[in-house]
């Protein structure tokens, strides 16, 4: 049993300032003090004002969800009393700000009010309170104030002329607690081993894809800011200069995807990043890069929709526009990462993938694991390994002297060694020149085309060509196999299964630790390549089950839906929308009540 795990909630009013800085502050206090952590945020849409709440989960042992409960809450208004006062459960405690807001009368938690705008002006430093609120939940929960000052340095290091009014903030807090509050908190953030001194990395979801990015070879990025996309760009405006690479803020998607497509046929590794309405607006160019055979790698970080929506909440509902969303049948590769550690070696895997198989491949991550901060070990770099783009080699064609024939490019050439840029092969896959190679000249345009490129409209060709590029998608699904692209866990002789995806895995790990300790087994399995569907692996797992469940972020159930159209199986959907991610109890939940069917039913 861990000795620690704790679930804060903060929230407060955006106008205001300091309600995300104040968690991811004491996220890294706790995680650079040897803890591990996982937070959650929901932030309003709008530029200034509106309610924010962050949400912190800390443990000494690995955390996989935010956790069901709340013990802490902070609250810097009456709004944030209001909203989560009841949720905190018995035994738990509240940090309100006493000059903004007051509780209702509840024994069964113990309750600080701080004089948080008064205690910020007697420094002269109204802008510190939530500084002044990290200060004072350092010394409650026995945090190293030596960690505190050095995570308060990295953070907000910056701006220098605030630094030090920033640390006599924190100092304030603590000193506050330390002279005024007898009472001992409930919860001590100190692992059981004492401080743990150990490499660690605290990042979170966009940050870890960027990096993998990189480490994909990833050269070349075209994108449009939208949330909860744009930090990806802004991380690698930062990156890239360091390692040859170039950043562009086109003037919009379309403009975004087609200078992907641009660097791509120049031979770099290519990628943009968007959201929902950001894919919408390039369906038409993923066609081109299918017709054309260009790889390329398109991050979607799904967001609560349709249209606009809810920017700045979560959701899992653009599996259906990611897999189908195209002018007939213009078949991509989709990938999804299960964690926030997952989305850097998934990323390179997107990387190989487009590169291997000459097509897009959309990357779907999700706006709660784009921003949740997480403790993770060092990225393993001899899992990095890179899939070479099928090259064609100009010493291929020999000069004919006897043959006048030209192939356009201003070389003589022998018939059959002409270049054919999408010359049929069995896996599908064509040499593919760049360029400035001398004889490897072709038209990549998005009409259908015989080998050499030139265009053609024969009910023949068009068929040929459907089927090469559909040899492409079936063989990635070999790699699945090679590349371990998905999950188990849980008893894999259960009568009672789950199938997920994405990062729903998280809840789900914890929910079924729970039901097999109660004598209800789940074997559970999370595929990261959802199209094309790995169907003999996934009918494997699911012929041997009696029911299966499949969680997911979105009203209607796409991926269970699309499950049982392919197996001709009921797939018992749980669905969460809303904008809020799952928790581990509305698992557990629907756990109980299968078996109970099944139990039923024997």
């Amino acid at each position: 049993m861990p000795q620690v795990d704790l679930t804060v909630r903060v929230g407060g009013d955006s106008a205001a300032g300091g309600i995300v800085t104040t968690g991811e502050i004491v996220a890294r206090i706790a995680a650079f003090s040897g803890l591990e952590i996982y937070t959650t945020r929901t932030i309003p849409a709008e530029i200034k004002g509106g309610h924010v709440m962050f949400q912190l989960r800390t443990s000494d042992e690995p955390v996989y969800s935010q956790g069901d409960d709340v013990d802490m809450l902070i609250a810097f208004d009456q709004l944030s009393i209001d909203s989560y006062h009841k949720l905190i459960k018995p035994g738990g405690f509240l940090i309100y700000n006493s000059n903004d807001g007051a509780p209702p009368a509840r024994a069964d938690i113990k309750e600080y009010g701080l004089p948080l705008n008064d205690i910020a002006k007697k420094i002269n430093f109204s802008r510190g309170r939530n500084i002044v609120t990290i200060g004072a939940m350092v010394k409650l929960f026995d945090l190293p104030y030596d960690k505190a000052e050095e995570v308060v340095k990295r953070q907000l290091g910056r701006k220098k002329e605030l630094l030090d009014q920033n640390l006599l903030a924190l100092r304030t807090g603590y000193e506050y607690v330390e002279q005024n509050i007898t009472t001992e908190s409930p919860y001590h953030l100190i692992p059981a081993s004492g401080l743990v001194e150990q490499d660690r990395l605290v990042m979170n979801g966009n940050q870890a894809l960027s990096m993998g990015a990189i480490a994909g070879g990833c050269r070349f990025y075209a994108g449009y800011p939208i949330t909860p996309a744009s930090d990806i760009m802004e991380f690698l405006a930062a990156e890239f200069p360091q390692i040859n690479g170039t950043m562009i803020q086109a003037e919009d998607e379309i403009a975004a995807i087609n200078m992907c497509l641009g660097g791509s046929f120049a031979g770099a590794r290519s990628m943009t990043a968007t959201s929902g309405p950001g894919v919408a607006l390039m369906v038409e160019a993923l066609g081109h890069a299918t017709m054309t055979e260009l790889p390329v790698v398109l991050v979607d970080v799904q967001r609560a929709g349709p249209s606009t929506g809810m920017p700045t909440k979560v959701s899992q509902g653009d599996l259906r526009l990611a897999i189908f969303g195209a002018a007939d049948d213009a078949p991509r590769i989709v990938v999804a990462p299960v964690s926030v550690e997952d989305c850097f070696y998934q990323m390179v895997n997107a990387f190989n993938l487009a590169e291997k198989y000459q097509t897009p491949v959309i990357f779907l991550s999700d706006q709660d694991m784009s921003v949740r901060v997480v403790t993770l070990p060092p990225f393993d770099m001899n899992r990095v390994k890179l899939e070479p783009r099928l090259l064609w080699d100009p010493a291929s064609i020999t000069s004919d002297p006897a043959n006048n024939s030209s192939n356009g490019a201003g070389g003589k050439t022998t018939g059959e060694r002409e270049y054919l840029r999408y010359k049929l092969t069995d896996s599908g896959v064509s040499p593919m020149s760049l360029p400035g190679m001398p004889g490897g000249q072709y038209t990549a345009e998005g009409l259908e085309k015989e080998e050499s490129g030139a265009p053609a409209y024969t009910a023949e060709i068009h068929t040929r060509n459907f089927k090469k590029r559909a040899r492409k998608l079936a063989n990635a699904i070999n790699d699945y196999t090679a590349w371990e692209m998905f999950e188990t866990f849980g008893d894999d002789s259960a009568e009672l299964a789950i199938i997920g995806w994405g990062s729903t895995i998280g809840p789900v790990k914890e929910a079924v630790m729970r039901a097999q300790k109660e004598g209800m087994p789940v074997a559970v399995l999370y595929p990261k390549l959802l199209y094309p569907i790995p169907v003999e692996h996934l009918n494997s797992f699911i012929e041997r089950r009696k029911k299966i469940i499949v969680p997911e972020l979105n009203f209607t159930g796409q991926y269970g839906r699309m499950l049982q159209a392919q197996f001709e199986r009921e797939m018992i959907p749980l669905t969460r929308y809303g904008g809020t991610p799952l928790a581990a109890r509305d698992v557990y939940d629907k756990i109980k009540q299968v078996y109970e069917t099944i139990r039923a039913n024997e």
